[in-house]
């Protein structure tokens, strides 16, 4: 049988023709199919293969204090984003992903809504700052939900307990309305922007620019490769003239009660520390804050969002005096003026009553220091009644009253400073002189803020430099936001030294036993100032409320202080509402300067290229005529001799 031909049988040879023949019909079928039937299909699904824009959020710039020290932070955290490049139904999904993300459906559905008009590229910021749980929750959800995702943010970490809040301000989601107005117009939904304080003033400065990272994505949204990245530009960080030491002391000065505290350099306008009471914790704007917890601050009658040191509009009381001395003097009234202090006096057909008349006692004759250090009332009716509004409002206008002190923080209010204009324009009305009486001891119209009474008084302190205040170093800005205030940074107003040192030595009696404020004194410190307590309603008003009235609109207390009397390196005014007396105040205000003054004697002494030291004193030199000698304070430089070391820091006012 071996070497015979075999041969193949015509059916088996069949077969497998016909078996070529279907498998080239199947891949026929199949590329047809393919590219004809089912083009539209794959050609979408090539589609979704694509290119996705992925932002990298730029961390906002640091705060300092004006040592470096950082007061305001970023802190790491993911962001939860909604990717809108799908092709997935988005509502289809906002059952699923509010439960996973603990949001509300209706604020997801609120939020796709806003974006409807923005490009597809750009994705809804969904949650901040999410827990681990929530990112969990993602990652795990990669396939089901292809349009989740996240990226890495910076959030703001801010001091506890609102410490410097109305200062900082917050931050928070830019809004429509926000979106509509000029200055927000280049920004896009989903932005974090500040939104009150130095956050806001500043915003441009802090924010940075956000960058992006292009990568391919799959049909089903994963990561598969990715092209090109544009780095984020970080804020830059910004250092104010505030010092966390005297910040503080200002806030434990003022404690829980409501008001306000600021101190200022009256020399340069740079604030040093400002605390406004009841305050609130930016923290919870740093991610997105609840509803209810925006509803319980906004109804608060104690207003924790208002920043009662530029806002708080209110009856300066005595502290206005000053001002009022000022103007005498300068017109030659006050200056020989003396008054009969019986209690009240009567102008106008109406009897007005000091305030002495509660402690069952009269000041008796009164000239223009004894007013001052004692807040006579009676003195400062008839200074006013011989003033008249006219010369008033021209002296408190020049000291900054009525008017914007051109603090960069935004909202500050204006205040107001009546004279016969202001009524006629406001009210249609004549202006009566029997109103002129209550503007001299700071009531009736007269309305003014915490910054406004510091800069007022610290100026005339100071000989009549008005200046500018600022919370940002000037020189560290961009040319572009430098003096873009109205008001100019320095205004010097005319005054006499005589009565410059009338009015400096009367307020550093008022801190001592003769004054209104003798729990106030520093010894060894030449501090001077002016107690001031104002209505809150008429007294007519509280005695038809009975105990009610005399229990809930207390008397609002002030006190504006400085060290030294005279060219003083710091002025600080204090609000207490319904603080009752200014003395309290005045307690308050001494805590900020004794801190102040301790500081700068453990500061090391700058010592000169030729040897030589600043040193502060305060020395007292005879009276002239026979009475009390008089306290001068003053700076000067002393030489140091080489081999010994520098002498110890001199503080203002080292008596």
């Amino acid at each position: 049988m071996f070497g015979r031909d075999e041969k193949v049988s015509p059916i088996r040879l069949t077969a497998v023709q016909y078996m070529i023949l279907g498998v080239f019909l199947v891949l026929v079928y199949g590329l047809w199919r393919l590219q004809v039937m089912q083009n539209e299909l794959y050609a979408t699904q090539a589609e979704r293969n694509r290119i996705r824009n992925v932002p990298i959020l730029a961390p906002r710039g640091k705060i300092l204090d004006r040592e470096g020290r950082v007061i305001v932070d970023n802190y790491p955290s993911f962001t939860a984003l909604l990717l809108r490049d799908s092709t997935r139904d988005l509502m289809a999904d906002v059952d699923e992903i509010a439960a996973g993300l603990h949001l509300d459906p209706k604020d997801i559905q609120e939020r796709i809504r806003r974006f409807n008009g923005m490009p597809q590229y750009q994705p809804i910021y969904l949650k901040e700052d999410i827990t681990p749980d929530e990112l969990a929750f993602i990652e795990s959800h990669r396939n089901e939900l292809p349009e989740l995702d996240t990226i890495m943010a910076h959030r703001r970490l801010y001091p506890r307990n609102g410490f410097m809040a109305h200062l900082i301000g917050y931050v928070g989601e830019v809004s429509e309305e926000m979106l509509n107005s000029p200055r927000w117009e280049l920004y896009n939904p989903g932005d974090v922007v500040g939104k009150s304080g130095v956050e806001l003033e500043y915003n441009a400065i802090l924010m940075g620019k956000n960058g992006s990272r292009q990568v391919v994505v799959n049909s089903r949204g994963k990561e598969v490769g990715q092209l090109e990245q544009k780095n984020a530009e970080p804020g830059r960080q910004l250092k104010l003239t505030v010092d966390i030491d005297l910040q503080i002391a200002a806030e434990q000065a003022l404690g829980d009660r409501n008001g306000a505290v600021v101190a200022m350099d009256p020399r340069t306008g740079e604030i040093l520390a400002l605390v406004s009471r009841p305050t609130f914790d930016p923290n919870h704007f740093a991610v997105r804050i609840s509803r209810d917890e925006w509803s319980k601050l906004v109804t608060d009658p104690n207003k924790p969002l208002l920043n009662k040191a530029i806002q708080a509009q209110l009856a300066p009381g005595s502290t206005f005096k000053i001002i009022m001395a000022a103007a005498g003097l300068q017109e030659g009234v006050a200056k020989d003026m003396k008054v009969v202090c019986n209690g009240g006096a009567n102008f106008y057909g109406r009897y007005f009553k000091c305030w002495v008349v509660a402690e069952h006692r009269t000041h008796g004759v009164v000239d223009i220091s004894k007013a001052i250090y004692q807040s006579c009332d009676v003195f400062f009716y008839s200074l006013a009644e011989k003033l008249g509004i006219g010369r008033i409002a021209k002296y408190a206008t020049m000291f900054g009253l009525g008017q914007k002190s051109g603090i960069d923080l935004p909202q500050e209010v204006t205040g107001v400073m009546p004279s016969e204009e202001w009524k006629a324009r406001n009210f249609k009305q004549k202006w009566y002189a029997g109103e002129t009486i209550s503007v001299g001891i700071g009531q009736g119209a007269v309305a003014a803020t915490p910054i406004q009474m510091a800069r007022a008084i610290g100026a005339i302190a100071s000989g009549g430099a008005l200046r500018r205040p600022h919370v940002a170093f000037p020189k560290d800005l961009p040319e572009s936001m430098r003096n873009v205030s109205a008001v100019p940074d320095e205004v010097n107003i005319p005054l006499d030294p005589e009565n410059w040192e009338i009015i400096t030595d009367a307020m550093a009696n008022v801190v001592n036993p003769i004054g209104t404020a003798p729990s106030a004194h520093l010894q060894g410190i030449d501090f001077a100032g002016k107690t001031g307590s104002a209505q809150t309603i008429s007294n007519a008003a509280k005695a038809r409320l009975g105990a009610m009235g005399k229990a809930k609109f207390k008397d609002n207390g002030w006190f504006v202080g400085v060290t030294p009397r005279r060219n003083p390196e710091i002025v600080v005014s204090v609000l207490l509402e319904e603080g009752e007396h200014g003395y309290f105040a005045a307690r308050a205000a001494a805590q900020v300067i004794k801190a102040y003054v301790e500081k700068q004697r453990r500061l090391p002494t700058k010592v000169a290229s030729s040897n030589q030291a600043e040193v502060g004193a305060v020395w007292s030199t005879p009276d002239p005529e026979g009475g009390d000698s008089r306290l001068q304070a003053g700076r000067f430089y002393v030489d140091v001799p080489k081999q010994r070391a520098p002498l110890a820091a001199a503080a203002p006012g080292i008596q």
